[in-house]
């Protein structure tokens, strides 16, 4: 052996123990591809325990362990680390997926593969290295953070903060803009200018050149149609395949905006309604009752001007002529949120007195409870329907013969047009309790009423409890009034 393959052999076997500890794989070979030796971390990255495992050459290697890029392509004979680097290139961070032949998926692995042509001194290659390093973790993450970043519904793309190109952009942000994937990788912040109007936009752009935190601020996006869409957008950086990149992120404002729209159109339309209602109308707060908008329909009405009203409470205005019946009104409205034709009296300006029927409902402006109170004034009609009632009455007053059912109704209804509650009537009660009501007024007790109408005691105090109810009463002696006052059993 001469004495310069002898030099080299000693000059491999020093750099093989040097290496054989390192945590990168390396694997050496010859100019023909032979593979001659593997550190144990080259091994471990491959699945094997000796190099006889790993085949002997490049062939070999290929039968063994099929090759292929992140993005599924199969590796051809040509590109396999060995050929290239025998063919005499020199690459670094080359990533390819190894899979032992006849393994399942899940036991894959990622190596990151660079090279190194050893040289003689006459600078004819002497040894090939490829150096390995375990990527399989990253990769595991990088797919992780992919699927995420692709299925997470809020809008986000990422760009290169070295050319301020965007390399990643998910489904969310071509669903909110309308973007074609393809109009928007490659392309710079510029030309998809995601903070175009922000709110602070040249604090945005100093963070994108530091690299920093861009905080939230709103913004509105250019879109392919021409149109625009309001956002909030917000920047945060991270680190992708060893290179500083932002990733913005997006919430659609354009929902809020609309609805912000449709409720200022509702408010605008309620106000025109509002003023132009023939029916007197008021709006109060529903915390203070303070009065914050009337209609003209109800400032005529009770004669008072807009600038005396608004911001008083209603206790301040007075105008319920019975105090008692206001503070029921918002009693009410506060346990059930709607009132519905209720009678009661309002006071006008000058103290004269209108019959009402109040309507009231709970409404939202801008976020705030209030009360609307409609007021329809039935004055006339209650003076018309009284005068109508007293005319029939002064024509029967001599009707001994009219029927006494009719007489009772045009009693109620004179009670109603006057503000009293309608008192029961006698026809409300059924034969059985008109008999019992008959002996009751004649004086008789419950034991002397069974045994006239032959029915049974409890029966008959069954009877009078319920005769007592519905004509309101409770006691014999009240029943007896009640029917002596109607003229009933005067025989």
């Amino acid at each position: 052996m001469s004495d310069a393959v002898l030099a080299r052999e000693t000059n491999r076997r020093q750099l093989q123990q040097i290496i054989a500890g390192l945590s990168d794989g390396v694997i050496l070979l010859e100019v023909d591809q032979s593979i001659i030796w593997a550190n144990e971390a080259a091994l471990r990255m491959h699945g094997v325990d000796s190099l006889e495992q790993l085949g002997s050459n490049a062939q070999g290697y290929r039968e063994r362990f099929a090759l292929r890029y992140r993005n599924n392509h199969p590796l051809d004979a040509e590109q396999y680390p060995i050929a290239r680097v025998a063919a005499g290139e020199v690459f670094s961070d080359v990533m390819v997926e190894v899979l032992a032949v006849g393994d399942d998926e899940a036991r894959s692995r990622v190596h990151r593969v660079r090279s190194m042509v050893l040289e003689d001194s006459k600078g004819e290659a002497e040894s090939l290295v490829l150096i390995l390093a375990d990527a399989t973790e990253w990769a595991s993450a990088e797919q992780r953070f992919e699927k995420t970043f692709n299925a997470n519904p809020a809008p986000a793309v990422i760009c290169r903060l070295s050319d301020l190109r965007f390399i990643k952009v998910n489904q969310g942000f071509l669903e909110m803009t309308g973007h074609m994937r393809e109009n928007v990788i490659g392309r710079s912040v510029y030309e998809v200018d995601v903070l175009e109007n922000a709110e602070r936009k040249e604090l945005a752009i100093e963070r994108l050149m530091e690299g920093a935190t861009i905080p939230q601020m709103q913004a509105e996006l250019r879109l392919p149609d021409g149109g625009s869409k309001l956002v909030i957008v917000a920047g945060q950086p991270l680190d992708m395949h060893e290179e500083d990149c932002m990733l913005f992120s997006f919430t659609d404002l354009e929902p809020r905006r609309k609805a912000e729209n449709a409720l200022r159109q509702s408010e605008e339309r309620f106000a025109k309604a509002f003023r132009l209602s023939p029916v007197p109308t008021l709006l109060c707060s529903a915390d203070r009752q303070q009065l914050i908008d009337a209609n003209e329909a109800f400032l005529d009405t009770l004669g008072y001007a807009a600038q005396e009203l608004i911001g008083k409470t209603v206790a301040e205005i007075d105008f319920m002529a019975d105090r008692r019946v206001a503070t029921q009104v918002f009693d009410a409205l506060e346990k059930t949120g709607r009132i519905e034709g209720l009678d009661l009296k309002l006071r006008k300006k000058g103290n004269d007195r209108l019959d009402c029927v109040l309507q009231a409902d709970t409404v939202s402006l801008q976020d705030t409870p209030c009360y609307l109170l409609v007021l329809m004034d039935i004055t006339e009609r209650k003076r018309s329907e009284l005068e109508l009632v007293e005319a029939i009455e002064t024509v029967m007053q001599d009707a001994s013969w009219f029927s006494q059912t009719l007489i009772e109704k045009l009693a109620n209804a004179k009670r109603i047009n006057t503000g009293r509650l309608p008192d029961a009537s006698f026809t409300d009660l059924t034969r059985r309790e008109r008999d019992v009501l008959a002996l009751i007024c004649e004086g008789l007790a419950d034991k002397e009423i069974a045994t006239r109408l032959n029915l049974a005691l409890n029966t008959v105090r069954n009877h009078v409890a319920t005769v007592y109810s519905k004509l309101d009463v409770h006691s014999r002696s009240e029943a007896i009034v009640w029917a002596r006052e109607r003229r009933l059993f005067t025989h």
